[in-house]
This record gives C-alpha cells, structure tokens and sequence, in this order.
C-alpha cells in the first residue's frame, strides 16, 4: 500500500471511496486501522471481522513500522551538539525522575494512611460487635 501523500490531488478524483479511504488511514498510521476495526466490530461486527481480515491479509498489522517509533524514542536521548542545552536538557530530565519519585512516595503514604484507617475501623468495629455481645450475655 502506498501512503496517502503519494497520491496527487489528480489521481483522488479517480480512486473509488475505498481506496481514498485506505489511503486516509495509511497515511494516519496502524493506530487508525486499529480503531476502524474495533468500530466496525462495535457498530456491525462483520465490518470488522473484515478490516481484521484485510489488515492481516496485507501485513498492514504485522508491518516494521513499530521499529520506526521505536527508534525515534531514542532520538531524546541524543545529543543536540549544544552543550548548554544538552545540560539544560539533562538537568530537567532529571528534575522530572525526582518528582516522579517523589510522586510515588507520596502515593504510597496516601496507600498507607488509607490501610491503616481501614485497619483501625474494622477493629473498632470487631470491638463494638464483641461489646454488644458481652452486653446482650450479661442481660
């Protein structure tokens, strides 16, 4: 299949709704045929029966376009060749790390604190249940 921006203004007029519409979500990547299937299974299960079909009869769902991305999240880690930046650049991603820690910390005590008091309630609770029980023994 041919990207969607391969094709000139010109040869659209000539293609049937289909194929514009392969072409349209060619060009919005595996995410969009993703969500054309899963619509398709929703509204009318047999539309997305064959968008699964299609995509995999195609290799559309098997396709190296994920080793693309995964190589361009590494683009971050590189350096721009200004030294100011790259320090810039390292001294927030690390800024960032800190937060997230600190994040999670503070999760975590929330995590705690909410045990705890769910503790502490039910042994409240087991202790009035036993006092009420004492009390009905003792009546």
């Amino acid at each position: 299949m041919t990207p969607a921006t391969a094709y000139t203004p010109a040869s659209t007029e000539r293609m049937g709704w289909l194929t514009r519409t392969e072409a349209w979500l060619d060009s919005k990547g595996k995410g969009a045929w993703i969500a054309a299937m899963v619509l398709g299974f929703v509204f009318f299960w047999p539309v997305g029966l064959a968008l699964l079909f299609y995509m995999i009869w195609s290799k559309q769902m098997f396709s190296k376009s994920c080793k693309h991305r995964a190589r361009h999240g590494f683009h971050a880690m590189k350096s721009s060749g200004n030294s100011a930046f790259d320090a810039y650049k390292a001294d927030t991603l690390a800024r960032l790390e800190q937060e997230q820690e600190d994040f999670e910390a503070f999760l975590q005590r929330l995590r705690e604190a909410k045990d705890k008091a769910e503790f502490d309630q039910f042994m409240d609770d087991r202790a009035q249940k036993a006092d009420d029980e004492r009390e009905k023994e003792d009546a």
